[in-house]
């Protein structure tokens, strides 16, 4: 035999040897993407300000008569209380406005802070009131659905 029959196999084997390592690079990879995929953090969870949007996600947890009776309440003083979530956002608006301004002035932050502080007062006892005269009105289930929400979450040291 001469060296020459021996050249192709030779070339053959190093591209197998290349094309074993970039499939073992491949898979390592994918390996790693899957990997980091499960451990990775949840995304943050979306909270939306909007206090018609959380009062519908409590009401969604509550035995079905209550829920309704929740609704009607929050619908009864809806314009109070879209009124009131208004004020407050364009008080706390005030604030960011009082940062921004290039001529900085601790008064019109502290106004402003004072503003925001009346408002979410108001904002407060309109929307504590509506869930005080709805649970007046609740079953003694709605109550606790109540008094534990979120769900599924812990208290002194119990899952619920």
């Amino acid at each position: 035999m001469s060296i020459a029959q021996f050249a192709p196999v030779a070339a053959t084997r190093g591209s197998s040897r290349w094309l074993l390592l970039g499939s073992l690079a491949l898979n390592l990879f994918f390996v790693g993407v899957a990997v980091a995929m499960a451990i990775r953090t949840p995304p943050a969870p979306n909270w939306n300000r909007d206090v018609f949007v959380r009062i519908e996600r409590i009401a969604a947890t509550l035995p079905p008569a209550d829920a309704d009776l929740l609704r009607g309440e929050v619908n009864a003083d809806k314009q109070k209380l879209e009124s009131a979530q208004s004020q407050y956002f364009a008080a706390r608006e005030g604030i960011h406005v009082a940062l921004r301004s290039d001529a900085f002035n601790v008064d019109d932050m502290r106004a402003a802070m004072t503003r925001t502080r009346a408002a979410r007062q108001n904002f407060d006892q309109i929307l504590q009131g509506i869930f005080a005269d709805a649970a007046s009105k609740m079953s003694h289930a709605g109550r606790l659905a109540l008094a534990d929400w979120p769900p599924n979450r812990k208290t002194a040291g119990k899952d619920r």
